[in-house]
């Protein structure tokens, strides 16, 4: 599940932006096929980065969707031969990935009353480890119990 869709990204950045990122055959439209697969891409790079929480969210926090947005318009520019300016570049390396490095870190929250929307995840692999204090064989002969 992408965490923006073609027109949050068309709300953000405008028609001919969006053209000019993703008309490859020159029809003078937003070719949404091209778009979606960049809003999908972005999305799995914020999911790298958000591995203690719990998905898909009910509601896609505000957050997500904006960086899931400037992710995808970084990697259409780059990919699409569009010039990277300052600031597309800025908001990418600067503003998105230490965005998404304090959430990973739990520096901050993407619930709106400071919590993580209860949504920590929780792994429970079912592997259990313990350190047992007494061996049960000795080192230099394994069939005798150690002492």
């Amino acid at each position: 599940m992408a965490y923006a869709t073609v027109a949050d990204m068309v709300d953000r950045f405008g028609d001919l932006e969006m053209i000019e990122m993703t008309d490859r055959h020159h029809s003078g439209a937003v070719n949404q096929e091209v778009a979606a697969v960049a809003l999908a891409d972005a999305s799995a790079e914020i999911d790298a980065y958000l591995g203690r929480f719990a998905r898909p969210f009910e509601e896609v926090p505000p957050i997500l969707k904006r960086l899931c947005c400037d992710i995808a318009r970084y990697r259409l520019t780059a990919a699409n031969g569009v010039l990277i300016t300052e600031e597309i570049r800025n908001r990418y390396q600067i503003d998105v990935l230490n965005l998404l490095k304090a959430l990973a870190k739990g520096d901050l929250q993407l619930g709106a009353d400071g919590s993580d929307d209860g949504q920590a995840a929780t792994a429970d692999s079912g592997v259990m480890f313990t350190n047992a204090k007494n061996r049960i064989f000795a080192r230099d002969n394994p069939d005798r119990a150690a002492d």
